[in-house]
């Protein structure tokens, strides 16, 4: 069986099967990125696809210096910043939609369902606002804290695959992390305020 390296080499010379390969060790991850970003199952299934497209119509350029997996992340996440900035808004994904890690493990972001009701609901009615959080975010700010928090890649590993400085994705997912503190703290606020607004319509006779 082929090395990643000589699939590399044959597809750089064309060959389309051996590009199909590389796309079958790295389509599940690829896919996982796109759905994180764009949160539904037809999106990050037509952006993986386009992010494989654009891979195989500049493999001659890619470099070995980084991993092959690196560069297509990296692809992947442009292709999903594209279409984002390009809708101008960040949908929500689904928290009972399972995901396709590169492992073939379905993931899913469903709460433990053995919990008894008002905890399940609680904990899925966090879940979405979480969600619904960063997906407020900018596209910058969303990329980093998708791939840090959600994906769980490392620093080093963002910056490969974003295409910046090591210290660039710590000052992004700094501030992104600050804007969602500052968030949480006027949503708590507020509800904190419609509270003693309620509780003093209650007192009136």
């Amino acid at each position: 069986m082929a090395t990643e390296s000589e699939l590399i080499k044959q597809a750089k010379q064309g060959d389309l099967q051996a590009f199909e390969c590389l796309v079958l060790q790295h389509q599940r991850q690829a896919y996982s990125i796109a759905y994180r970003f764009m949160g539904n199952h037809e999106d990050a299934s037509d952006l993986a696809q386009e992010a494989f497209v654009r891979a195989f119509q500049s493999i001659s350029k890619f470099r070995e210096e980084t991993s092959f997996k690196t560069w297509i992340h990296h692809i992947v996440a442009n292709v999903c910043r594209d279409e984002l900035r390009r809708r101008n808004r960040h949908p929500v994904s689904s928290l009972d939609e399972p995901v396709l890690m590169e492992d073939n493990e379905v993931y899913r972001q469903t709460a433990d369902w053995s919990m008894a009701p008002d905890r399940l609901y609680e904990q899925k009615e966090i879940q979405l606002y979480l969600h619904k959080l960063i997906n407020s975010l900018t596209p910058e700010f969303k990329m980093v804290v998708v791939m840090r928090e959600l994906q769980g890649f490392s620093y080093e590993e963002i910056a490969a695959i974003i295409g910046c400085s090591l210290g660039t994705v710590k000052s992004r997912l700094s501030r992104a992390r600050q804007v969602l503190r500052d968030r949480i703290a006027a949503d708590r606020e507020l509800l904190l305020t419609e509270a003693r607004l309620l509780s003093r319509k209650g007192e009136t006779p």
